[in-house]
């Protein structure tokens, strides 16, 4: 298993589109290929109709970027592809300068846990055109999904109103990476703890959990594989009571509870994972409170999502911990961020750069090209406005009272790592940094305004600047 995780975070360079490919070699051929270029990773529409998104993926991109190398067998394979006539799809030329290849680019890099908008290029690298070109899908691949789930988990934390979320979604996450990248991305987010044992064995995420239902229906009766467990485990206790009928499993719980709390332990929680949980959690708190039990948190599970946690907290739900499963972990109502790769600016004949944009009938999908910076303005710790700049051209400057801080870091320079990655813990410290400073309207779950994100002005010359 570990082979398998260790391979998937780390040599990824087959992890490509074949059009990549084939467009590399047409810039080998045409002698295109060294012609200097930048390209922006950036996403056009906010996630699950939210006011943010939260950054995420950057780690597995310096990973992944670090160990960039197309060896033999890759080649090998490469020259067995054949076009529709059956001839070899790719020079064996070319294959031999890939498999000499060493990456050169700049790649420039919003840190993770960071606060972003639609628009903003998350990743902008410079360099190469084919080595720019080659790492399209990679960085994409390695950017959106855990961008989307970071928000997600964000989005649910903030709907918590600051109460312990764990994240449970292994069972149902998308494969064994999706697994893990979810529960990176949601500990990013801001859970507390996540049951998925291998990401806590990666990454040093605290991990959480008891027993399912089925340890209840391995026992003759409820109350007797309650006591059973509290035997075997007598300091992890939480009681999940609804295999059978919730009151009755409550009233088994407490009884457990009573017998640990005689000999000074304590039954730490149970947990609700069906029916009504407004009205079951708030019947539990009133019968554990009237024996004594006043310090048994109750866990609320089962589909939840921060819509179904809004509701609940509204109702006046007596839920003291949140478990969050498939609805976090796969992005449940947005399966993917929509994040794009676009060529920015080409340096010409002149050695000057012709920017470069998207002129399709679509609005949408229209680019403004340019090398462009994020400058985030703040005033009285508090995000005001973001300004897409041109490098090339004035940087804005702060107004009276405001504070200023450029988003995007050099992370690699000619190929080389000069960033020095965060730990975990302290990216997860920095979003909720980040989240602090976000005006209050955007954290609704559909909010009624948008940030400000003042982009450059389109060139007046159709593919210059």
């Amino acid at each position: 298993m570990m082979g398998v995780t260790a391979g998937i975070q780390s040599q990824l360079t087959m992890l490509i589109d074949l059009y990549q490919l084939t467009m590399a070699e047409g810039y080998w051929k045409l002698n295109k290929h060294e012609i200097p270029a930048v390209f922006a990773l950036f996403f056009r529409t906010l996630p699950f109709g939210g006011g943010f998104a939260i950054a995420c993926g950057l780690q597995a991109v310096i990973e992944a970027v670090s160990n960039f190398k197309f060896e033999q067998n890759d080649c090998e394979y490469l020259a067995n592809l054949k076009t529709a006539n059956g001839q070899a799809l790719f020079d064996h030329s070319f294959l031999e300068a890939l498999q000499k290849l060493k990456l050169t680019v700049d790649i420039f890099g919003i840190p993770e846990g960071t606060v972003v908008f639609s628009k903003e290029p998350l990743l902008r690298v410079q360099g190469p055109l084919w080595q720019c070109q080659l790492l399209e899908t990679l960085l994409l691949n390695l950017i959106n999904f855990p961008t989307l789930i970071a928000t997600k988990a964000a989005r649910v934390c903030l709907a918590a109103k600051g109460e312990p979320v764990i994240e449970f979604g292994l069972r149902r996450a998308q494969g064994i990476d999706g697994g893990l990248t979810a529960s990176r991305a949601a500990y990013v987010g801001g859970v507390t703890s996540s049951s998925n044992v291998l990401a806590g064995f990666k990454y040093g995420i605290p991990i959480a959990g008891t027993h399912a239902h089925s340890w209840v229906m391995a026992f003759e009766d409820e109350l007797e594989a309650f006591l059973a467990y509290a035997q075997v485990s007598p300091h992890n206790v939480i009681l999940l009571v609804d295999t059978y009928d919730t009151i009755n499993g409550i009233k088994n719980a407490i009884q457990v509870g009573k017998k640990l709390k005689n000999k000074g332990s304590q039954l730490l929680g149970i947990r609700l994972d069906s029916g009504n949980l407004a009205e079951l959690s708030i019947k539990a708190r009133q019968m554990l409170d009237e024996v004594g039990l006043k310090e048994t948190k109750i866990v609320g599970s089962g589909d939840l999502d921060e819509y179904t946690i809004d509701q609940l907290k509204k109702e006046g739900a007596k839920i003291d911990i949140w478990g969050v499963g498939t609805r976090l972990v796969t992005g449940y109502d947005q399966p993917a961020l929509g994040g794009v790769y676009k060529l920015m600016a080409i340096k010409g004949v002149d050695g000057k750069w012709q920017y470069k944009a998207k002129t399709t009938d679509d609005p949408h999908k229209k680019t403004i090209g340019g090398i462009h910076g994020v400058r985030r303005f703040s005033v009285e710790n508090t995000f005001t406005r973001d300004v897409l700049y041109n490098l090339e051209k004035a940087s804005p400057e702060p107004q009276e009272n405001e504070t200023v801080e450029d988003l995007l870091e050099l992370i690699f320079h000619q190929g080389k790592l000069v960033y020095t990655p965060p730990k975990l813990s302290d990216i997860q410290l920095h979003t909720q940094s980040q989240l602090d400073k976000l005006p209050m309207a955007l954290k609704q779950l559909k909010p009624e305004i948008q940030y400000i994100v003042v982009t450059p002005r389109p060139s007046p010359r159709k593919g210059g600047g």
